[in-house]
């Protein structure tokens, strides 16, 4: 792989939706790809649409803790290496599919994961934060909120 020139052309990214993601088997991953000459390495993570096809209602609490699991990752690997965090947000699983978890419904996800992320983890002025930009009185991260 290091002698086609490819790691020169492209920057990879690391896709993984799960509440909990093998931290350690990442580190590696990207240890593995910088070995092979890719200079920058992109993680993707979601905040909504990554929990079933027919999910209607965005489970907030999975999502954050797919973020938390991506920071450790973060903060295990190589500073230089790391691009960035993709946050998707899946609406479909192919194109045959029904819509699921539509945007409306898990703006709180979004707002929950982008500070998780800004602010390197989740706690109880992370939480008060999100109430107060979204105009709400008490967010559930644990239970699908209406």
């Amino acid at each position: 792989l290091s002698e086609s020139g490819v790691p020169q052309l492209v920057q990879l990214m690391i896709w993984d939706y799960a509440a909990d993601i093998d931290v350690e088997g990442k580190v590696q991953l990207i240890e593995k790809y910088r070995r092979c000459g890719f200079s920058k390495v992109w993680l993707a993570s979601a905040f909504k649409g990554a929990t079933g096809v027919n999910q209607s209602l965005t489970l907030i609490g999975h999502h954050l803790r797919n973020q938390l699991e991506w920071l450790q990752v973060a903060s295990r690997s190589p500073a230089d290496v790391l691009e960035g965090i993709t946050l998707t947000g899946w609406q479909r699983y192919d194109h045959f599919s029904v819509l699921c978890e539509l945007l409306p419904v898990a703006i709180p996800s979004l707002a929950v994961c982008l500070q998780a992320l800004k602010n390197g983890g989740y706690s109880e002025r992370v939480k008060e934060n999100v109430e107060k930009l979204l105009g709400m009185s008490n967010l559930e991260i644990d239970t699908f909120m209406r």
